[in-house]
């Protein structure tokens, strides 16, 4: 397993899409989709990057990066994304929340390796 890194991401301007979600019990083909969604995701023109994590509790968010308004709608309309979000709904999600933001600024930090 690798260690985990910030998404790395050109200079703003872009947009966030911040997924805030808790799961319901069980994993009910989960793990497979976000991997499935993941992959489509990042073939998708003007996507950029994603950060992801998961606390204990349940609590999970989910950080897209994409380059203009355009890109993430048509992430929003692609067919199979369509239909997780749907069957998300119906059985992954307990509850969720979703924000679009422009980043106009950011800043990054990398410790240097020990020698």
């Amino acid at each position: 397993m690798t260690d985990p890194v910030p998404a790395s991401l050109p200079a703003p301007p872009y947009y966030a899409v911040v997924f805030t979600a808790v799961r319901t019990a069980g994993d009910n083909g989960y793990g497979e989709m976000d991997q499935r969604l993941f992959e489509l995701a990042a073939d998708q023109p003007g996507f950029l990057g994603v950060d992801a994590a998961r606390g204990a509790n349940g609590l999970g968010i989910t950080v897209s990066y994409w380059r203009d308004e355009e890109a993430i709608a048509a992430w929003r309309d692609h067919a199979e994304h369509a239909l997780a979000r749907a069957y998300g709904r119906e059985h992954w999600y307990a509850s969720f929340a979703l924000h679009v933001a422009k980043v106009e600024r950011a800043y990054a930090f990398t410790r240097p390796a020990d020698t």
